[in-house]
């Protein structure tokens, strides 16, 4: 079968412009085909070419060698190059949708293939074409020892082209990639490097030129240019890797590439055909890195790691020789062994134990071992113990005790400072290998309990729970550890559970940790705080009589550093008694709660008696003298406190300096109330107004202006002339005094006398004559006119009320 041939040629047209136009066309090829294949065979020499140059100096202009996909699904194979006179001649193939080169060469093998033509021919229809060869022409730079030696010079780029050229194939949308060569034969070479790398199908699709001197208006996806015409390699539009320039910094993170730059830098580029035979997907690292192994070649981390997943995958995929080569590979010595290395090798070794011998899992094993021990993943974890069964197997345990051993018990011993994954990984690795560690469980297993309360989203680590499955005795020696310390911890512990969900089998009681469990669901349920405390309490399978510290965690869980009400403690302490308290440590608690209580809370004061009654050798000088106040207000309340009213606050007060708010706010609010109720002892009324004490004195006015007087004074007339007879006295008993009396009688008294019918007003004048005397109702009189001054008259009528 003949293939479709075009040539296109330049000419001159009538303003001297540069043109081209087809002067051999096979008929086959459609008028549309040739409209579009027209820009991508045009050719402009390199900037600042002369006229008139030698043949030899026009063959060393670049050659215009491409492969590019036309709209209808076909592709055009071509290659163009200058000609005298400054003009160009190009030869295509047309290839239709479907249709490869004959003998399905890839279209760069066709660099320098005889067959191309350099001018136009002597007639319209060109000679049949029914392959094109695929000798080496006079470049003679695709030959295998040519590509190799091109490889080994662009080392540093390698890897960054491969990578950019696998996306470019993967993605249709990905930038093209620049390369800028001085040579259009070297971009040639790269096409070759990476088509033999590529997978078949994107190999054959893969489009190209190796020389344009506009890489934007082209649309391949590799694009050769001069450095001369390269574009910014900052450009987003492109991928600009330039041999010509300097070295590029760092590394390539494509697995894929990598290891296909490293094969490529060996000179041996079969294996690529040999790993293509592998399973796995397309541009998949894994077979590459298998075969680049098993070939002696080193790879870097990521290859390695690669190659160990593949296989770990796949383990029926390789025989055991070659099996045997790949861990032989993954377990030499290495300075730049990764996380995710380990990590793919104990997936290996995991798919790879029961079906190989201990000579080939054993070394892997042992590797594994060594790196979780020394290499500092926390995360790794150690390999089954059946991975040294068998002579073999057990000798390379040997091996480990002896070279090990005594450095994991030395870390084990002095404390572990990455705290507790390390703790975990030690633990576990010395139970694989046998070494006696009974001396140093006991604080192992503290600072390990300690540092879960600590950090409770450290406990979280996924081999906690492998390490309690396998270690009967760790399990029972910590969870009996964090049982212990739950009382002082009860928050963290909580935390702790949360993250963690220890198990909590076998015959260990473990109340407080049982608490701890229970307690966020008893939370979630809404009940009150003290019917959470009952529940978390009954999780403890312990009454609080006989273990007394489940009421410390319970306290610690249900209230955290909140303080209880008054009415919670009063609560607790009735039903758990003051000898639980004393010994749980929780009586604290409940005289927080007494101090903390606001005014007005009628439970604080009956606590705070409760309180000194039952906790008469725990209490402190100043705690007993506010919780005293507290006992004060509630004998005012009750009536059952003895004379001397006022001096007995002042003297408790004292006591408890520097005393709580709240405490003096209940004892001087009880003594106020006790003051102004009616019937009140005239004596004690007489030693608070002379106290002096200001602090008194103001709650004696905010006590007057409460709801509760202003509402007796409009209700009981007896009581609102006595209020006027009090306020009205004492008018040198000091300035306190003078100022609260005054603003009483005129805030409180005059607002509600003012509020009186003309009866009730008439029931408290007869009310205030009956108190006083006849004097006495002229200055009310006086003081209630509407007049905003009571006049000469007046003052003199209140003035000897006072006096008398």
């Amino acid at each position: 079968m003949s293939l479709p041939q075009l040539h296109y040629t330049s000419v001159t047209s009538g303003d001297g412009a540069p043109a081209g136009r087809f002067t051999a066309v096979d008929p086959t090829i459609a008028g549309p085909v040739r409209a579009e294949a027209a820009p991508l065979l045009a050719y402009e020499a390199p900037e600042g070419t002369a006229d008139g140059l030698s043949d030899a100096r026009l063959r060393s202009l670049p050659v215009a060698f491409g492969f590019a996909a036309l709209s209808d699904g076909s592709h055009l194979l071509s290659r163009t190059v200058a000609t005298g006179a400054g003009g160009f001649h190009a030869h295509a193939i047309h290839l239709l949708p479907g249709t490869p080169i004959p003998g399905r060469v890839l279209p760069v093998a066709a660099w320098g293939a005889p067959e191309w033509l350099s001018s136009a021919p002597d007639r319209t229809l060109p000679d049949p074409l029914t392959a094109m060869s695929t000798s080496h022409g006079p470049s003679r730079g695709l030959t295998r020892e040519g590509l190799g030696d091109f490889a080994v010079s662009r080392s540093p780029w390698l890897a960054a082209v491969l990578s950019d050229l696998r996306r470019v194939s993967e993605d249709p949308a990905a930038p093209p990639v620049v390369l800028v060569e001085r040579q259009s034969a070297d971009v040639a070479r790269w096409v070759a490097l990476a088509v033999a790398v590529l997978p078949r199908e994107h190999a054959e699709r893969l489009t190209f030129t190796t020389y344009t001197r506009h890489p934007g208006r082209t649309t391949h996806q590799v694009i050769g240019v001069l450095p001369e015409d390269a574009p910014d390699a900052r450009d987003p539009r492109f991928r600009v890797h330039a041999a010509s320039g300097p070295r590029p910094s760092g590394t390539a993170d494509d697995a894929w590439a990598g290891t296909a730059a490293r094969i490529w830098r060996s000179r041996s580029p079969e294996l690529f055909r040999e790993a293509a035979e592998l399973p796995g997907e397309p541009f998949a690292a894994g077979p590459l890195a298998v075969t680049a192994l098993g070939a002696g070649i080193a790879l870097g981390s990521d290859g390695r790691a690669a190659a160990a997943d593949w296989a770990a995958e796949r383990p029926y995929a390789l025989d055991e020789k070659r099996t045997r080569q790949l861990t032989d590979a993954l377990t030499a010595p290495a300075d730049d062994r990764t996380a995710a290395e380990c990590a793919a090798a104990l997936r290996l070794l995991t798919a790879l134990d029961g079906r190989c011998p201990a000579s080939v899992t054993a070394p892997l094993a042992a590797l594994l071992v060594t790196e979780a021990v020394r290499g500092g993943d926390v995360a790794l974890e150690p390999p089954a113990r059946s991975a040294f069964e068998e002579a073999d197997g057990e000798l390379a345990l040997a091996g480990l005790v002896e070279e090990l051993g005594d450095e994991l018990l030395a870390e084990l011993a002095a404390g572990v400072p990455r705290g507790v994954a390390r703790t975990v990984q030690l633990l576990r690795i010395v139970r694989l290998l046998g070494v006696d560690r009974a001396e140093l469980l006991p604080d192992v297993v503290g600072r390990l309990a300690r540092a879960l309360l600590d950090d409770p989203e450290a406990g979280a680590c996924p081999a906690l729970p492998h390490l309690l499955d396998e270690q009967f005795d760790v399990r029972t020696a910590l969870l009996g550890e964090l049982d212990r310390l739950a009382p002082d911890h009860p928050a963290d512990t909580e935390r702790l559970l949360i993250r963690v969900p220890l198990p909590f089998t076998g015959t260990q009681l473990l109340p407080h940790l049982r608490m701890c469990a229970e307690a966020p669901g008893a939370k979630a349920r809404g009940a009150d705080r003290v019917g959470i405390l009952h529940t978390v309490l009954r999780a403890a399978g312990m009454s609080p009589f006989a273990e007394p510290l489940v009421l410390r965690t319970a306290v610690g869980l249900v209230w955290g550093e909140d303080t209880l009400t008054a009415g919670e403690a009063r609560l607790l302490l009735g039903e758990t008694t003051s000898d639980a308290h004393r010994t749980a440590g929780t009586w604290a608690h409940l005289v927080d709660a007494a101090l903390a209580a606001p005014s007005g809370d009628e439970d604080a004061p009956e606590l705070a008696h409760e309180l000194l009654q039952g906790f008469p050798q725990e209490l402190g000088s100043r705690a007993r003298a506010c919780l005293m106040l507290l006992d004060f207000a509630r004998e005012m309340r009750s009536g059952t406190a003895g004379p001397g009213w006022a001096d007995r606050a002042r003297t408790l007060r004292s006591r408890a300096e520097p005393a709580g708010p709240q405490s003096l706010e209940h004892a001087f609010a009880a003594l106020a109330e006790r003051l102004l109720a009616p019937g009140r002892p005239g004596e004690e009324l007489y030693a608070f107004v002379h106290s002096g004490d200001a602090d008194l004195i103001a709650a004696y006015g905010r006590a007057a202006r409460g709801d509760g007087v202003p509402a007796l004074l409009r209700a009981d007339p007896a009581y609102a002339a006595d209020c006027f007879t009090v306020w009205n006295a004492h008018p040198h008993a000091g300035d306190d005094w003078t100022a609260t009396r005054t603003a009483l009688l005129e805030e409180v008294l005059r607002p509600a006398v003012r509020a009186l019918s003309a009866e009730e007003l008439a029931a408290v004048e007869e009310a205030v004559e009956r108190e006083g005397s006849s004097r006495t109702l002229e200055a009310f009189r006086a003081w209630n006119r509407p007049s905003r001054s009571i006049g000469r008259l007046g003052r003199r009528i209140v003035g000897r009320v006072r006096r008398g």
